[in-house]
């Protein structure tokens, strides 16, 4: 259901400010998985779930995979 997307969305949120990476990392896939089964590929919601996955994994130092998400995040917000 889209609003445990948007629970676990906020939970992966407090985790990568605190530092905990990994376990914000699991969150936001799932809320992303959530939202793409509930909402369909080209929905907003899922443009911002990429969004914060890439910033997380911009962290992280995954740069090639956060540009990815970070495009197509993009892709669907132009839509």
């Amino acid at each position: 259901h889209p609003d445990v997307a948007k629970s676990l969305n906020g939970l992966a949120v407090l985790l990568k400010d605190q530092g905990n990476y990994d376990e914000a990392k699991r969150l936001y896939e799932r809320s992303l998985e959530i939202r793409r089964k509930s909402l369909g590929e080209d929905h907003p919601d899922v443009a911002s779930s990429l969004y914060n996955l890439a910033k997380l994994l911009k962290i992280q130092g995954d740069y090639d995979e956060a540009k990815r998400l970070y495009e197509r995040s993009l892709e669907i917000r132009r839509k």
